[in-house]
């Protein structure tokens, strides 16, 4: 298989979320789990929150620490994926995933 094949089948992989092996250690990747479990909690708390009625203004101040935590979480993702992922692209020469990189920053940052 050339390795103009394998980038192809790397950026396939990524785009439907196939798990694949980088070659590499996700070293926060723990981190980033435990981040994502309490958030899917509180996020819960803040739909019981609504189902019993509570204040709005407490429910949008719970929700907005529901998104923080994630935009948090993105950026343990983020730097990870800066000191991993693309520093392996850039010495294997490989563009797409500067591009795809750009791609998921864009939507993240909406």
């Amino acid at each position: 298989m050339s390795d103009h094949h394998h980038e192809h089948d790397h950026t396939y992989m990524h785009a439907h979320g196939i798990a694949h092996d980088h070659g590499h250690v996700h070293e926060n990747q723990k981190a980033v789990i435990n981040r994502l479990a309490r958030a899917i909690g509180h996020l819960e708390k803040v739909k019981r929150m609504v189902e019993e009625g509570y204040d709005c203004s407490e429910v949008l101040i719970q929700l907005a620490a529901v998104r923080s935590a994630l935009d948090n979480t993105g950026k343990v993702i983020l730097k990870d994926h800066m000191r991993h992922c693309m520093v392996d692209a850039v010495a294997a020469g490989d563009e797409h995933a500067i591009e795809d990189l750009c791609s998921a920053i864009d939507k993240f940052m909406k």
